[in-house]
Formats: C-alpha cells, structure tokens, sequence
C-alpha cells in the first residue's frame, strides 16, 4: 500500500507536505471514531463564534453613543463657562463627570474589540496595547480602565461630598473593590 500526500501553504507563503497513512482516517472525512457524521456539526458550531457579533456591535455603538453624547456635554460646559454662567467649582464637577463618561465609553470600546479579536479575527491593525489574543488579555485591559474609571468617580464624590462620613465610606468601597481587582490581576499574571 502507497500513503497519499498533499502540500498545503501558509499565510507566509511557505508549503509543507503532509503524508497520510493508511491506517489514518482520511482528512475531510464525514465520519468520528464512533461513525457519527461530524464535519456539519464542526461547521455549525465554528459559525456561532459569529454570534459574538451581536454584543460586539452593542458594545460598539453604546461606546460611540456615550463619546458623541460626552462630546455635546464638553462643547456646551464649554459655552457655559466662557459666557460665565458656570461657576468653578462646578466646572471642575462636570468635567470630571465628562471625563467617566468617556471612560466608560473606552471600557465598552475595549470590550467590542476584545471580543471581535476573541472570537471572530485577531489580526486586526490594532496598537499593541490593545490587542487581544486570550480571555485573560481581555481581562487585564478591563480590570485596569475600570479601576480609572473608579478612581474618576470617586474624584466627582470628593468634590460634591456633604459629610465626611459618607465620603470615608464610599473611599473605603471604592479601596476594596480596587484591592480586590488588583489581586485578581496579580493572579491572572501568575498564570
């Protein structure tokens, strides 16, 4: 008996032959070790992956919504305080409001990417910061915008804070959840 060989390339343009032996099921074949039929399954199941499209788009457009709505806040605080209508204290509140709100929006855009380059291509032109090759790339750049984002927020309670007390109690919240992200990012490196 002969085996049967075929050449394949690779995206680099480089071909590799590839010997199949006789007693080897062929490639190709529609049949398991148990005879069930499973190339359609493999098919079906490889194009759920693009069902992650849907939350990829959401999170796209939530993220473009909250930057353009940011950005019509931004122009008219702005207009405020050149016509001297807003006083400092609260400019420096809205503007670090604005500053969450585009955070946020960062947080949902890292997500959309994060998830097209997990599930449907991660050859995307993307800067090296913000590629995405496992779930615990995705995790990483998460956990480290949300912790700016708490870190802004609590910035905006500082300011408008009325009592101490309550002020002391979100700091504390807010230390515990960083503490928190920071042991689970820790654990996610020693991995």
């Amino acid at each position: 008996m002969s085996s049967a060989s075929s050449m394949t390339s690779s995206h680099d343009g480089a071909c590799s032959v590839m010997v199949d032996s006789p007693d080897a099921p062929k490639q190709g074949s529609d049949s398991d070790a148990n005879g069930l039929m499973d190339a359609p399954w493999r098919r079906l199941t490889a194009w759920t992956r693009f069902l992650m499209l849907i939350p990829v788009v959401g999170l796209f457009f939530g993220s473009v919504t909250l930057v353009s709505m940011a950005g019509v806040e931004v122009y008219r605080t702005i207009l405020e305080a050149i016509g001297g209508h807003l006083e400092k204290k609260l400019a420096v509140l809205k503007f670090i409001e604005l500053a969450d709100v585009f955070l946020l929006a960062t947080v949902l855009y890292i997500m959309a990417m994060g998830l097209f380059e997990l599930f449907i291509d991660d050859r995307l032109p993307v800067p090296n910061w913000l590629e995405v090759h496992t779930l615990d790339d995705l995790k990483e750049k998460l956990v480290g915008v949300v912790v700016v984002v708490l870190a802004v927020s609590f910035l905006g309670k500082v300011i408008e804070a009325q009592s101490a007390r309550d002020l002391m109690e979100l700091g504390v919240g807010v230390a515990a959840v960083i503490a928190a992200l920071s042991y689970f990012l820790g654990r996610i490196g020693h991995k």
